[in-house]
């Protein structure tokens, strides 16, 4: 018996509109660079009063790595951009005076998440360039910022699994994916917990400047793949990491200020990672310090150190000629260490990173 046209028709539409749509989920399709640009323009966006360490430094790091674009860090003010939980350091320039200087806007924004979500000022700026054909990168609770910029609307998302169900009640026109550490649809990528930065910037580098460059920046830094693959299930509060948040944090006489020695030519990824591994312990903060002002990194990061010297704290070393994604797992292993292995179990969970043991 022949099915009605109608039938046939629907079909139709179905099988036109569905798999297009999914066929967009995880693979990058950059715009063309806007005119007069060699190459792409990309733009981490910050909050002076706090953003998150590790999603602003390590699509930094590794962007800066494989060479492929014009990274601009930029700020709601002219200054210092406070980190958390660890570090600070200097903005290149305003949103105000990126857009007087490039007001076609960026190719690619990178949206790190931030202790004030809510700021109309970022909220706004981030909808400004994407209506600029920005491909808008939102790393880990940054899709707070996306979400209220409205640009996941009817797109797959995902964010750090703490978030994960608040942000799908309040945003329930988005697709919420788990099980995936990085999610890419049409023009907007995200990505779950923090050290999901690290695949998520590889691969922007591979879709600006093919698989060679990323798999030879992926083997510099360390890192065996970037693929999506990610398992959401472990990555959860119980009532025993709750129980050991409150330990942790009431022994007050117990708590340390950890001191990691800066100089100039720093790697900033290993930095990062390490820093914000160790404050999140809930016994303990890290700091920079160095006997000058500011730090400039390996690719030029501009680091405010804390202090001028170590008197009164535990030094804490990081190795320079280590991979630089070696460092998170050698600083777990220092964590469980010194706090035991359920600490370094929490630090990995806040991370949403599988510690290897």
């Amino acid at each position: 018996m022949r099915q009605p046209i109608w039938k046939t028709f629907l079909l139709c539409l179905l099988i036109l509109s569905g798999p297009s749509a999914a066929a967009d989920i995880d693979r990058i399709q950059l715009p063309a660079v806007k005119a007069e640009r060699v190459r792409p323009l990309v733009a981490i966006v910050a909050d002076n009063a706090g953003t998150e360490t590790t999603d602003l430094v390590v699509p930094y790091g590794v962007l800066k790595s494989a060479d492929v674009a014009d990274i601009v860090i930029v700020s709601t003010q002219a200054g210092t951009i406070n980190l958390m939980p660890a570090l600070a350091i200097e903005s290149d320039m305003t949103m105000e005076t990126f857009d007087k200087v490039y007001p076609a806007g960026a190719d690619v924004l990178i949206v790190p998440a931030m202790h004030d979500n809510r700021s109309d000022a970022i909220v706004n700026w981030v909808q400004e360039q994407a209506q600029k054909r920005a491909f808008v990168v939102a790393i880990c609770e940054g899709a707070w910022i996306a979400a209220r910029a409205g640009i996941l609307q009817g797109r797959g998302a995902t964010t750090h699994w703490y978030a994960f169900d608040g942000i799908a009640r309040q945003f329930p026109k988005t697709r919420w994916i788990r099980d995936k550490r990085y999610v890419v649809d049409h023009n907007v990528m995200t990505t779950t917990g923090v050290t999901a930065s690290i695949p998520a910037s590889l691969a922007l580098v591979e879709a600006m400047a093919g698989y060679a460059r990323a798999k030879a920046t992926a083997t510099e830094l360390g890192i065996e793949d970037w693929t999506s693959a990610h398992v959401s299930a472990p990555f959860h509060l119980t009532v025993g990491r709750a129980g050991l948040i409150a330990r942790n944090y009431l022994a007050f006489w117990t708590h340390e200020i950890l001191s990691i020695p800066i100089t100039e030519g720093f790697d900033e990824i290993a930095l990062a990672l390490s820093a914000d591994a160790w404050s999140r312990t809930y016994r303990s903060q890290a700091i920079a310090i160095s006997g000058n002002n500011r730090v400039k990194s390996r690719h030029g990061l501009v680091l405010v150190p804390d202090k001028e010297n170590n008197k009164g704290y535990v030094e804490l070393l990081f190795d320079q000629k280590a991979a630089s994604s070696k460092s998170l797992d050698t600083t777990l292993e220092t964590i469980a260490a010194r706090y035991g292995h359920e600490t370094a179990d929490l630090v990995a969970l806040q991370l949403e990173y599988a510690r290897r043991e």
